[in-house]
């Protein structure tokens, strides 16, 4: 059964602080002596209640170039906040993402001082914190605001039935291409593993890099593997290695690694790509060098905007093709709801009144559809109203409906030694310093450590 990802209406909350004075109550009095003149009246006020000073630290990481429009809605969000709640002030603080996700907040959240508002992905990441007692629940808020079922999915960051962050925006994941190339060379978006490597052979003989990709930065890698590797294993396999139950060293896994392997043993990817920083790979697309990218949704902002030139609607968005044989479910798609916001458990009864505003100026229709509008992030909030749309961002949206099943980032299921091991070794295959079998093997050794952790 094809999950639907149709969007409905989301309800706007908004709470204001009340501040309640009691005007002058003036009486005349009567003059006893009979005389003309009149008594000073008698007068009683009740204090205007001065607004609390409150302090709200908030970490993000847009801070690059192409997350200028993403950064500005915050802004204004931030700003409205403020304004409508006198004495509340938010310190925004930028950081770069990995930075933030591998070294600073882990770093933060093991001292027990992470920031009063800060963004984190939702799964294996967000169960360490959870279990070290550092996120607020927001179970009870979410009730509170009645916005709990406005959500797409809550299911990153849910744990044992309590929410404890909220998806600022949700993703997909799958092959963006050059229409103008497709088009030139006679080529048809394929729709099976021997299409994709056909028309890969065809367009490097044409003198084009079938897949631009910069692989300096390790988790880029991991998009395009996790798909392969989902082909073959099936997500089911992908949650047993965690508990034991598989082994990366079983034989779907070792297919996974093997097919990965061959696009980079048949230079279909960028040459010196371990050498590129992730900004390298989408510009790789628009300058015509390369024919496809395996990216994210999010970065249709940038295939949308002036930085394509000629290509401006003709980039084109299609689902990574089935693989005959392979265990896992060949119409399905890698799209969630990860990143999002969370909120430090260490806050006052006066901050998490701040927090409550911040969420409901947030988490609406109206930012949501801004959001989709400007950035072209894919709302994590149901939506009413599509119009508006950009061309691309609808081919998104219809592979995404097209799906027969959706299923979370690798690195949302798998611990984070295992998944830094796993980087290593996606990057040792595009190197071609390594076989399927040896990166298997070290992963696996990995895995094993990480289990008996737990």
């Amino acid at each position: 059964m094809k999950r639907s990802f149709t969007l409905i209406a989301a309800l706007m909350v908004s709470i204001l602080l009340v501040v309640s004075a009691c005007g002058s109550n003036n009486v005349e009095q009567p003059n006893n002596s009979g005389s003309e003149g009149t008594e000073k009246p008698a007068e009683t006020t009740t204090p205007v209640e001065e607004a609390k000073e409150v302090t709200l630290s908030l970490r993000h990481t847009q801070i690059k170039e192409t997350s200028k429009t993403r950064l500005k809605i915050l802004e204004d969000v931030v700003a409205k906040t403020e304004q409508e709640n006198e004495g509340l002030t938010f310190k925004l603080e930028g950081i770069d993402e990995i930075v933030n996700r591998d070294q600073k907040l882990k770093a933060e959240m093991a001292a027990g001082n992470p920031p009063d508002i800060f963004e984190v992905f939702g799964g294996a990441d967000l169960k360490l914190y959870v279990k070290a007692e550092r996120m607020l629940d927001l179970t009870l808020i979410l009730d509170e605001l009645g916005i709990k079922d406005k959500f797409a999915s809550l299911s990153e960051f849910t744990i044992d039935g309590k929410v404890y962050g909220l998806p600022f925006g949700g993703y997909s994941e799958a092959i963006f291409y050059n229409k103008k190339i497709f088009s030139e060379l006679g080529l048809e978006i394929p729709t099976t593993w021997e299409q994709l490597l056909d028309i890969s052979g065809k367009m490097k003989a044409a003198g084009y890099t079938p897949f631009g990709l910069a692989a300096k930065d390790a988790w880029v890698n991991g998009m395009l593997w996790n798909s392969i590797m989902e082909r073959h294993t099936g997500m089911d396999a992908m949650n047993k290695v965690v508990t034991g139950e598989a082994k990366w060293t079983d034989e779907n896994f070792i297919k996974g690694f093997t097919a990965y392997s061959e696009l980079a043993l048949k230079d279909y990817f960028t040459k010196g790509a371990l050498g590129l920083a992730y900004a390298d790979q989408g510009a790789q697309l628009l300058s015509g060098k390369a024919a496809m990218v395996f990216t994210g949704s999010w970065d249709a902002n940038r295939f949308t905007s002036d930085e394509a030139g000629d290509l401006k609607g003709q980039i084109g968005y299609f689902a990574f093709p089935s693989i005959a044989g392979g265990a896992g479910d060949q119409t399905s798609i890698n799209a969630s709801y990860s990143n999002g916001f969370g909120f430090s458990a260490n806050l006052s009864e006066d901050q998490i009144a701040a927090v409550k505003k911040f969420i409901a100026n947030f988490f609406n229709e109206d930012i949501q559809k801004r959001t989709l509008i400007e950035d072209k992030l894919l709302p994590s909030m149901k939506l009413s109203d599509l119009s508006g749309v950009d061309p691309l961002i609808s081919e998104v949206l219809t592979v995404m409906a097209n799906a027969s099943s959706s299923w979370p980032a690798f690195d949302s299921i798998t611990q984070p030694a295992v998944t830094a091991e796993i980087g290593v070794g996606i990057q040792e295959l595009i190197g071609k310093v390594s076989t399927p079998e040896k990166v298997a093997a070290k992963i696996q050794a990995a895995q094993e450590a990480a289990n008996s952790a737990q």
